[in-house]
């Protein structure tokens, strides 16, 4: 669209900038371009004396992006409903905020005019952002302020009115600045990891309501139609993204998984659940799955629209919960009942918050305290204990408004596990806790967990394809040898469709060769294979360059001790540990880094300029 609308909640002024053809060509966009922007944004800091360190990730220096790419909103790009947001700095975890979602929001912010939303400083009251046919402005949020997720995407839709109307916003969690506070839309949509809904909280923004119906712009349309026509046909065969994702959804992965002893379960004491049948995407569609939903521009259709019908748990409609979710509400705090877990889930997505983060804490709460280590008053009455799901359920919406115990876990595990004197019980890297995978059991997602610029993150780079399903090739999972490889390759693709911005479950039937061929269509630019993958490679280490700067390095690439010296005592990995050294060694190497931070030899080389 060529536009970057630049918000300023301090002043409550709004600006157009161009969008520079050269960054995007280096950068893309989406993901890609949000980092090269944080990175001036530090670098003005520091012309200013402003360390790195000391921005609050809370504090009005913290800058909010949303960002869509090149292929988002695209009719017949693949899956192109998604955007990316990002902060200088994540309240979960100090280092980079990060986080992708899908729905319709993404496609319709740039239906209303523009690809990129930059928020800087905070606003004195609660404001809400409009922007509908490329007018925008400030709106007062004060009756908005203190309302959950599905009220405000409601109210907010009905008041706008007209065709592409969506809302991103936050909820309680959010303005309460829970560490693990999502940016959630269209509902059930969430922008999920690293705590950016705290930022928008901080800035006192409570919602951005976009609408419009002006057309993308594709360079050349008739190539881009016959590209798009072959890459749908071959998702559609595909048996993940044609049979298996739009059958069951991503909790399809809970019995493939546990299978293969890699489901944590109980904080990551074991691999392997012996009930995970009770919570599998099979009994799922068997008891309370209504129908499944699409995300704009999807032919997979992977979301769940569920209903509990009687019950203490009852919840007449909701939507998932996806794999990650039953992971981490379940399996993780040893809840067995499924519509424990899609009730809880419902108030992650009504409050929101991340269910990977708010799980894997609650299930951390739930070990130290039966470990003795919690004092019975700090939980006023909270029954914490593995396979509690009434307590799991109390956890979250505690958690949301920091009542009583809901204070500790509203810090996430890494913070909670420390004030309690035993961070060992954190499972999480860099402050972001790790998802559903225990690399004990498939040693590359360990690496790509220790790596990932954003902390414990599955989806920066997603060797289960190739450990676990075989995509792009079936690759041993208990052997570290050549994971580097691949944990590379995975995470410098990922930055390129996570720039695009489109879904990564199309990378199950699509490869380089195919995005290099959309991206030129849509584009009129000549960008072959080999372009794309230093595309990717250039954002990650730019983003690596800014992690280095905010005093991370090669000392925060490292994983729980419990995956590196507690064998798995259970499963087809049983008696295996992560190798990570071994496999770190060979991956910095490959990456042409010193102990975590990129040479200067391969900054000049990927054309970085500091």
């Amino acid at each position: 669209m060529g536009k970057i609308l630049k918000v300023d909640l301090t002043a409550g002024t709004l600006r157009s900038e161009p969008l520079q053809e050269e960054v995007a060509k280096k950068y893309l966009g989406g993901k890609g371009y949000a980092v090269y922007l944080l990175y001036k944004y530090l670098k003005e800091y520091e012309a200013k004396g402003i360390l790195p360190a000391d921005i609050d990730p809370l504090g009005p220096e913290n800058v909010l992006i949303f960002a869509t790419g090149p292929g988002t909103g695209v009719p017949g790009f693949p899956c192109s409903g998604r955007y990316h947001a990002m902060a200088l700095r994540s309240p979960l975890t100090g280092s980079v905020g990060s986080a992708n979602s899908g729905g319709e929001w993404g496609a319709f912010l740039k239906f209303s005019g523009y690809d990129m939303i930059v928020i800087e400083g905070a606003a004195e009251d609660p404001v809400y952002l409009s922007i509908i046919d490329g007018s925008a402005e400030l709106r007062s949020a004060k009756d908005l302020w203190g309302k959950n997720v599905f009220d405000t995407c409601r109210i907010l839709a009905k008041r706008v009115g007209g065709k592409n109307v969506s809302v991103a916003c936050i909820g309680p969690a959010g303005e309460n600045l829970v560490n693990m506070a999502c940016i959630m839309n269209d509902e059930h949509r969430a922008a999920g990891r690293t705590g950016l809904g705290a930022v928008m909280g901080s800035k006192r923004l409570k919602a951005i309501v976009v609408s419009g119906e002006k057309e993308v712009p594709v360079a050349n349309p008739e190539e881009f139609k016959e590209i798009s026509k072959r890459c749908l046909e071959n998702m559609r065969k595909n048996r993940v993204t044609g049979e298996g994702l739009p059958m069951y959804g991503t909790s399809i992965l809970i019995n493939i998984i546990n299978t293969a002893g890699a489901l944590p379960y109980k904080n990551w004491q074991s691999g392997v659940n012996p009930n995970a049948d009770k919570i599998s995407g099979e009994t799922l569609a068997a008891t309370y799955l209504i129908r499944r939903r699409a995300c704009w521009g999807c032919t997979i259709g992977c979301g769940r629209v569920t209903r509990v019908p009687s019950g203490p748990f009852q919840i007449l409609e909701s939507e998932g919960p996806e794999y990650e979710s039953i992971w981490a509400l379940g399996s993780a705090t040893g809840v067995n009942e499924l519509d424990a877990i899609v009730k809880a889930n419902h108030y992650c997505d009504e409050f929101g918050m991340d269910p990977i983060s708010l799980g894997s804490t609650i299930a951390a709460a739930m070990e130290l305290n039966e470990r003795g280590y919690v004092p019975k008053e700090d939980l006023q009455g909270l029954d914490l204990r593995f396979g509690n799901a009434a307590a799991l359920v109390e956890a979250v919406w505690r958690t949301a408004y920091k009542v009583g115990f809901g204070k500790y876990l509203a810090l996430g595990s890494k913070k909670l596990c420390e004030i309690y004197g035993h961070p060992e019980l954190s499972m999480s890297v860099k402050g972001l806790e790790m998802p559903a995978y225990d690399p004990r059991a498939v040693k590359g997602i360990g690496l790509e967990y220790a790596t990932a610029n954003r902390g414990g993150c599955h989806v920066t780079g997603y060797t289960i394809s190739t450990e676990i399903l075989g995509i792009p090739e079936k690759i041993d999972p208990l052997t570290p040898e050549g994971k580097a490889k691949w944990v590379k390759i995975f995470q410098d693709f990922t930055c390129v469709v996570n720039s695009t911005v489109n879904c990564l479950f199309a990378t199950f039937a699509l490869g380089v060769k195919d995005y290099a061929e959309l991206l030129s269509a849509v584009t009129g630019w000549s960008l072959s294979e080999n372009d794309i993958l230093k595309i990717g490679e250039r954002i990650y280490n730019l983003e690596r360059v800014i992690l280095n700067r905010l005093g991370f390095d090669g000392k925060d690439d490292i994983l729980p001790g419990r995956l590196l010296k507690e064998p798995m005592p259970e499963g087809p990995a049983k008696g295996h540990i992560v190798e990570l050294e071994k496999m770190k060694e060979e991956y910095y190497r490959l990456r042409g880094w010193v102990n975590g931070v990129p040479t200067a030899e391969k900054l000049k080389e990927l054309e970085i300029e500091l």
